[in-house]
């Protein structure tokens, strides 16, 4: 309807220059807003103020002139001009009974933009640590990047949806130091534990899973695997030469990356991979697990280890190289960010000759555009705020279009249990994971919930809440509104009355309130899913679904469905089933699911 009005505004600006007004050649943006509030139609446009310093005249006078030579539209019933200059639309009820007809017609697709065009676009999310399982935090930019992935695909582009395994990186190798100290300890040795290993419960079950695969070495073998290959190993061997730890006045990154060392040279390099392998293994399956039961799936789970052995990580740099973007400084490796807008310059390639953490994400931010995706959405957490200049700086110096890359931050998720706030650490094991939220809570509400704010704003998460069976519960409420109409479809079989629900129903009979502000909200999906993949915020599918729920169960408690009249009835469920069909795709967009019955 927007784009109707639009259409008609054109027209009578045309017009207008026809006439020989100077003001209107070129003719000039059209802007359509909805109203607010009751009392000044449906539509809203400001154009007329927008036009009045250059004409010369009063914006009601333009508004006058404007109105005047609007053509002629059965879509719209009235319009009016308010204030300094605003016109004002009111549409016609059949419009929106039409629009309640298409759906009833073809479905949800009614509703879908199409603006993407088929362009390629990657959304990688989560994209956490696999150091250990996912906790409530990891959950919300999970159901985040989830909705802006299917947002986008309904707007019509080719999305693919990645999770970067940072396993690379010096966190995995304390994964994979405490997964062997816990199998020393289990094997009897007590050797001292680094304050800032790993302590959650998976490890020693990740160390248990190493016993096990050790015990299916039999005989003479296993003997010399155990004493010789650094599986036998004494608290005074293991602690030889390490520095001391910080609870004893010592250096803890100093002493953990000392009893790295420790470990690779004890175990060996095979022996010390295959250690590696299975930390990481066993958490990127458990995360893949969690993540499919939380209905999130990725197309693609990229390896940032791959990138170093294939020789992108140095390609990468040489190509900043080649275009003068780096200098050497203290025996390292710089990239001049400064030049493209940084506030420092970033470390490329330490004094000792290994790459950063940096130079892995220019090689991965290149690595996307190489693979020919027009535009790459990153969902980070808000604690890699920092790192957005840094990546866009990257990307222009590498030769693409920093505008195709969105950097998207999501704030942390507080968990509330009793009105008391959980504390959460991944290292120290004393956190909440996703998969236990999942079990309280269930999918859906956890879905819904963590989409209701902006990304960018602080989500407390009320548990009890969640949990709720009652309106307050805002999944609850609109799920339910999904119930309520198939549970009317199903009493309407049971009595055996025809439901005479389709297009061709007499919509035009419903002139009450409560089904003409239905059907209005109804008209507004379009629009709602437009804006939302266009911003990339799924809360502004929630409100929608929120109001229109809201707007169902005032139609259900002031009308009878099932009536004798069959034209009465038939309009009713019609309206019912168009909701039904709205309510359903949009909490599909969501990843959360539209039950028949609760």
């Amino acid at each position: 309807m927007k784009e109707h009005i639009r259409s008609l505004l054109a027209q009578a600006l045309a017009a207008l220059r026809d006439e020989g007004d100077p003001a209107l050649d070129p003719l000039p943006e059209i802007p359509v807003e909805r109203s607010r509030g009751e009392g000044h139609g449906d539509f809203a446009s400001p154009v007329a103020l927008a036009l009045a310093r250059v004409a010369r005249r009063k914006p009601r006078e333009i508004a006058e002139r404007i109105v005047a030579r609007l053509p002629e539209s059965p879509s719209i019933a009235s319009v009016a001009i308010a204030g300094p200059g605003f016109i004002n639309f009111s549409v016609a009820a059949e419009a929106f009974a039409s629009v309640v007809r298409r759906i009833l017609g073809e479905g949800a697709g009614f509703a879908r933009p199409a603006f993407g065009e088929g362009r390629r676009v990657q959304v990688e999310f989560v994209s956490s640590n696999p150091t250990g399982p996912l906790h409530v935090g990891h959950g919300r930019g999970a159901a985040y990047g989830a909705s802006v992935a299917n947002l986008l695909e309904a707007a019509g582009y080719d999305v693919q949806r990645e999770y970067y395994v940072n396993d690379a990186g010096r966190q995995m190798h304390i994964l994979a130091l405490s997964v062997w100290l816990r199998y020393l300890e289990r094997r009897g040795q007590a050797v001292p534990f680094p304050s800032n290993g790993y302590r959650g419960e998976y490890v020693r079950e990740i160390a248990a899973a190493l016993d096990a695969e050790l015990n299916a070495v039999r005989g003479a073998e296993r003997e010399r695997l155990v004493r010789d290959g650094g599986f036998a190993v004494d608290a005074e061997t293991l602690m030889h030469g390490v520095p001391a730890d910080e609870p004893d006045g010592g250096d803890k990154e100093a002493h953990v990356d000392a009893l790295i060392a420790r470990a690779r040279s004890l175990l060996g390099a095979q022996r010390y991979d295959r250690v590696f392998a299975l930390a990481r293994e066993t958490e990127v399956a458990d995360i893949r697990r969690d993540l499919e039961e939380f209905g999130v799936t990725f197309d693609e789970w990229f390896s940032e280890r791959s990138l170093v052995d294939a020789g992108d990580v140095g390609r990468a740099v040489e190509r900043l190289r080649e275009r003068g973007h780096v200098y050497e400084h203290e025996g390292a490796l710089w990239f001049r960010s400064t030049a493209f807008g940084d506030e420092k310059d970033r470390v490329l390639v330490r004094e000792n000759g290994e790459s950063t953490y940096f130079a892995s994400d220019v090689a991965y931010a290149a690595n996307k555009f190489e693979r020919g995706f027009e535009r790459a959405i990153y969902v980070w957490g808000a604690d890699h705020h920092g790192y957005i200049a840094r990546v866009k700086a990257a990307v222009e110096a590498l030769g693409y279009d920093r505008q195709a890359v969105e950097i998207l931050i999501v704030q942390f998720a507080v968990l509330y249990r009793g009105g008391e706030r959980v504390q959460m650490s991944t290292r120290s094991g004393e956190f909440v994971t996703l998969r236990e939220l999942r079990e309280e809570v269930g999918a859906d509400a956890a879905r819904f919930f963590y989409v209701m704010r902006r990304c960018e704003q602080h989500l407390d998460f009320d548990l009890e809440l969640a949990k709720s069976q009652s309106s307050d519960n805002p999944v609850y409420y609109v799920q339910y509104a999904h119930a309520r109409i198939s549970s009317v479809l199903r009493q309407c079989a049971e009595r055996g009355m025809v439901p005479g629900t389709g297009p061709e129903a007499a919509l035009d009979t419903l002139a009450e309130a409560e089904p003409a502000a239905l059907m209005r909200t109804l008209a507004k999906y379009p629009e709602v899913l437009e804006n939302a993949a266009r911003d990339l915020e799924p809360h502004q599918l929630v409100a929608y679904l929120r109001e229109l729920a809201t707007q169902l169960h005032g139609f259900y408690n002031a009308h009878t469905f099932l009536v004798a009249d069959d034209m009465v009835r038939g309009a009713r469920l019609s309206l019912a089933v168009a909701t039904r069909t709205v309510l359903a795709d949009g909490l599909a967009l969501l990843g959360v699911s539209a039950p028949e019955s609760m």
